[in-house]
């Protein structure tokens, strides 16, 4: 909880009595890797914060899976079009590594904007935390190569590359694993003659 009261320190003002409030709100959940926070064709019933672990969101494109994005601790995690028009989901949220999470329901939640100053403020900041994460990555598949994708899930996550297995890295970049091995082999390769000159 202390990370979650954290964070929500660094995007709204609350009182003491308000985090009385928002302790009160948020339940934990606890989840082994592999297991699913959302499953598709699900209601998303839950918003919530990463204290601990790592989950991805995919969808099931013909059979396979493909990797949308990633959330680590610190970050919110839900399918706010699932959650908030209160629909089934079109995505999965699987946890990668054993997580542990403060969740809220739809009915605490509103009850948060009630009674929470700036309750609102928040629900928007974290709804726009998600949301941008996924319109990011949607603009990348259409203009992006599998190498600048590959770069930019460098440059978006470069504490998860030994935490995520490559396969999933892969899925995420649009490409098969082989292709993913020989990506790498010469961005290293490149980085290697950039040294040595």
């Amino acid at each position: 909880m202390n990370r979650l009261i954290t964070t929500i320190r660094t995007l709204i003002r609350i009182t003491a009595d308000e985090e009385v409030i928002l302790t009160g709100l948020f339940k934990p959940l606890k989840l082994k890797s592999g297991e699913y926070f959302l499953e598709e064709g699900q209601l998303c019933r839950y918003v919530g914060f990463i204290e601990e672990g790592l989950v991805r969101y995919h969808m099931n494109d013909n059979g396979n899976q493909k990797t949308l994005y990633f959330n680590k601790e610190g970050e919110f995690v839900s399918n706010y079009q699932s959650f908030l028009p209160r629909e089934p989901s079109n995505t999965s949220i699987q946890a990668i590594e054993d997580t542990a999470m403060q969740v809220i329901n739809y009915a605490d939640l509103q009850r948060l904007y009630s009674n929470v100053s700036e309750g609102e403020k928040l629900g928007r900041l974290a709804i726009e935390n998600v949301f941008l994460s996924s319109l990011q990555q949607l603009k990348s598949f259409y203009k992006d190569s599998p190498t600048e994708r590959y770069q930019q899930f460098l440059r978006s996550y470069p504490s998860l590359v030994q935490r995520i297995p490559q396969y999933h890295i892969a899925s995420y970049v649009g490409i098969k694993p082989q292709s993913l091995s020989r990506i790498r082999r010469k961005l290293v390769h490149k980085n290697d003659r950039i040294r040595f000159h």
